[in-house]
């Protein structure tokens, strides 16, 4: 709840307790301010594609923006126009929002994991600081605010139920799952397959023809890096996503090059063992391994059923397997 504390003299900040009702309502003040920048910020990041979530954060942006023109009320009546300038970084024990909203193409689940967060760390701490609060008139002024936090969040249940019926997120819940298939899975699915089996036939055929584990193992690093750098460029260069609607091209080519990479270092890294025998018994139950990881990845988020996956991953691992073994050993 309270992510940061400082050591008097060493941050230059003041802590909540040294704040006086002023400082502390100042502070309320801006708080609302930046979650409501916050919120409407998520919603304009959403709106493209997920309208109806859009207007549950623009509900919940103004919600924000009515506590905060009641605080203010509130502070000119006791302490007059002149807002004092003190803001969440200024105060040593104060909670602390990470700048996910600063994230291109931040995922829809995220956004609301995070809204939820806000909502919950603004509530915790002002009940934490009323309860070891000394002065009446402060511990009810941390008191309100704790059931104004707690209030935003009910009012932040309330707005999703009016602008976002259960049909509506179930829908867009699916369409935030197939873009994250599209611009993660499909690409490093891809990436892993090739990754796997391609390399199979040097790393094999190596082996068997040298029966020398360090040689081997230096062919499949180059193997698998060259691969990882080819499939991340090709993935990267060969679809910008704007048409096809399939992400950013730079994720998409992490994700296919990092499991390319991934794919042929796995049954490349036994080959460290200097023992030839020992190295190829691990690299094949590695393949195994590998061949069926990614049956399961066709299943799981592919929807491609499980015998059918594993019969085309295992049956393609298997041919190009023995190739390598033929070729090596001819």
């Amino acid at each position: 709840m309270l992510p940061r504390l400082s050591l008097p003299g060493f941050s230059g900040r003041r802590r909540f307790d040294t704040l006086s009702e002023q400082e502390i309502l100042a502070l309320a003040i801006s708080s609302e301010e930046e979650d409501g920048q916050i919120y409407a910020t998520y919603a304009a990041q959403l709106r493209p594609e997920f309208p109806d979530s859009a207007a549950v954060f623009d509900g919940m942006a103004a919600e924000e923006s009515e506590h905060r023109r009641m605080l203010i009320e509130t502070y000119r009546s006791r302490f007059g126009d002149l807002v004092l300038p003190i803001r969440r970084e200024h105060v040593a024990d104060f909670y602390h929002r990470k700048p996910v909203w600063l994230v291109q193409n931040l995922g829809l689940e995220r956004i609301r994991e995070e809204a939820a967060d806000m909502e919950r760390q603004a509530r915790d701490f002002y009940v934490a600081a009323a309860s070891r609060a000394t002065d009446a008139a402060t511990r009810k002024l941390l008191g309100d605010l704790a059931m104004a936090e707690a209030g935003h969040i009910h009012s932040a249940q309330s707005l999703t139920e009016e602008n976002l019926p259960e049909d509506r997120r179930e829908e867009e819940d699916l369409a935030a799952r197939r873009q994250f298939v599209l611009t993660w899975v499909q690409p490093g699915l891809a990436g892993l397959m090739d990754g796997s089996v391609s390399t199979l036939a040097p790393i094999f055929a190596t082996a068997f023809a040298t029966e020398d584990p360090w040689t081997t193992f230096l062919v499949g690093l180059s193997a698998s890096v060259g691969a990882g750098i080819s499939m991340g460029f090709t993935e990267a260069a060969h679809d910008d996503g704007k048409i096809s609607g399939r992400g950013s091209p730079i994720k998409r080519g992490i994700a296919s090059g990092v499991m390319t990479a991934i794919g042929g270092l796995g049954h490349a890294l036994p080959y460290l063992i200097p023992n030839f025998w020992t190295a190829t018994a691990i690299a094949f139950a590695v393949v195994f391994f590998e061949l069926w990881a990614i049956a399961w990845i066709q299943n799981r988020f592919m929807e491609t059923p499980f015998a059918r996956a594993a019969f085309q991953v295992v049956l393609g691992g298997a041919l190009v397997l023995a190739a390598g073994i033929i070729i090596g050993g001819a």
